[in-house]
């Protein structure tokens, strides 16, 4: 089984440091094919120090070794949940939650460099600083126009979250020859189905699958 959770649906990479932030969101179960990483501690363990460790290189940051507990477990589920209604609350989707988005209490230091940048260091223990280090990623995301470009997959059953490289950032699903197939043929055979019951005589062109 590959530790690295977006690998699992073939996706490109986030840029930089919001990797680890993509890397999260994918830990959730996926149809058939991709059991939930954050199910059990063991598989949880596994994927958090693989990804640090990752994480560590790309941003030539320390990452401290983060051993986790039933409750930290918890933690994990809810980041992830809270940066899913905050992705699908940037794209204009439902996100499934009421009114704004609770604010995110995290500890950060800020760090004046040589050449007078100020860089945003994760701070706090346990799994408050991995809490810190994504809201840091997703800032530092934002401020660079990457943001928006990091997406749920539209197939509800999916929502694989992918990078979309598209000219004009247009892309819904993660792997359009899977997921936006599988939605077209949904689609094709309800329009079928409503002309059916309506006795519509009209020709049905039936969608590239």
């Amino acid at each position: 089984m590959s530790w690295k959770a977006s690998a699992r649906h073939g996706v490109r990479e986030a840029p930089a440091g919001l990797a680890l932030l993509q890397d999260l969101l994918n830990t959730r179960a996926t149809m058939s094919y991709a059991p939930d990483l954050l199910g059990n501690p063991d598989d949880a363990q596994r994927w958090l120090s693989d990804a640090l460790a990752t994480w560590s290189r790309v941003s030539a940051l320390p990452a401290p070794v983060l051993l986790l507990s039933s409750s930290d477990m918890r933690s994990l589920r809810r980041l992830r949940s809270t940066f899913e209604g905050v992705i699908l609350a940037g794209t204009g989707r439902e996100s499934g939650q009421e009114g704004s988005l609770p604010p995110a209490d995290v500890p950060v230091t800020l760090v004046p460099e040589a050449d007078g940048w100020v860089r945003i260091v994760p701070a706090g223990r346990g799994t408050r600083w991995l809490a810190s280090a994504l809201w840091s990623e997703a800032l530092l995301a934002q401020q660079a126009g990457l943001w928006p470009r990091l997406k749920l997959c539209n197939n509800v059953e999916c929502r694989a979250a992918f990078f979309d490289t598209s000219r004009n950032n247009s892309g819904v699903w993660h792997d359009v020859s899977t997921c936006g197939n599988t939605a077209n043929l949904r689609a094709f055979r309800e329009r079928r189905r409503l002309m059916g019951n309506t006795g519509g005589n009209a020709s049905v062109q039936r969608p590239d699958i």
